[in-house]
């Protein structure tokens, strides 16, 4: 097993999220600020320029984005 280095995923609670309402439900979304953020790093990563600090970045985004899908799924399953 490989250890992983990555930036906590809460440590964008209070600036990167947003709740979302759509079609009257609540849905977790990141703000713009770290949208724009993760597609950087994503190009990055494919044009193979990305650093350690930004892959571990991008590991921390990538992990809060599979914690929303979970989230808003069981809001849409319950709903």
């Amino acid at each position: 097993m490989m250890t992983q280095v990555m930036v906590q995923p809460s440590s964008w609670v209070d600036s990167g999220i947003k709740i979302s309402k759509v079609r009257n439900l609540n849905l977790f979304k990141f703000s713009d600020e770290l949208q724009s953020r993760l597609e950087k790093l994503s190009e990055n990563k494919k044009a193979g320029i990305l650093t350690s600090e930004d892959e571990a970045e991008l590991t921390g985004i990538l992990e809060l984005d599979r914690i929303f899908t979970l989230l808003n799924a069981k809001i849409i399953a319950e709903s």
